[in-house]
C-alpha cells in the first residue's frame, strides 16, 4: 500500500489507500468490504446490519434527534444520533420516507431504539475491519 512519511519519520497510509472504502462502507453496509473483494464478510455485514435496522424499525423503535438539557440527556441523544447515522443510506433511507415513531414508553419500543443504533455501531466495526484491510493490517 502506498505509505507517506511524516516528521517523526513514522509512516502513515495515503488517503487514497482507504478513504473510498471506509466512504463506502459507511454509506452502504459492507460496501468497503465489496470494494475490497471480501464478499465473504461484505455480505455477512451487510446481511448483518440491514437485518438489525430493519428489524429495529418492525420493532417502532424511535430515531434519536439531538437534545439539549441535563448532561446525561444530551450525551444519551447526541450518542443515539450519531449512532443512527452510522448505518448510513438505511438511516436517510428511513427519515426521507417519513419514519418519525415518537419516543413512547414500552420495552418494545425500547428494544427498537437500542437494535437501530446497534446497526449502527456494526457498520461502525465493519469500517474499523475494511479499513485496516485496506493499509495492510490485517489480512
Amino acid at each position: 500500500m502506498a505509505n507517506t512519511s511524516t516528521s517523526a519519520g513514522t509512516s502513515t497510509p495515503a488517503f487514497r489507500a482507504w478513504l473510498p472504502v471506509v466512504a463506502l462502507g459507511w454509506l452502504i453496509p459492507g460496501g468497503g468490504h465489496f470494494l475490497l473483494h471480501r464478499r465473504g464478510r461484505g455480505a455477512l455485514v451487510s446481511l448483518s446490519v440491514i437485518m438489525m435496522f430493519v428489524l429495529g424499525l418492525m420493532m417502532r423503535g424511535p430515531m434519536f434527534q439531538p437534545q439539549t438539557g441535563d448532561l446525561l440527556t444530551t450525551i444519551i441523544y447526541t450518542g443515539g444520533f450519531i449512532g443512527d447515522v452510522c448505518s448510513g443510506i438505511l438511516y436517510f433511507l428511513a427519515v426521507w420516507l417519513g419514519y418519525a415513531q415518537p419516543d413512547v414508553a414500552g420495552h418494545v419500543h425500547d428494544y427498537g431504539a437500542k437494535f437501530l443504533v446497534a446497526a449502527g455501531l456494526l457498520n461502525v466495526l465493519a469500517l474499523t475491519d475494511a479499513y485496516e484491510i485496506a493499509i495492510g493490517k490485517k489480512d
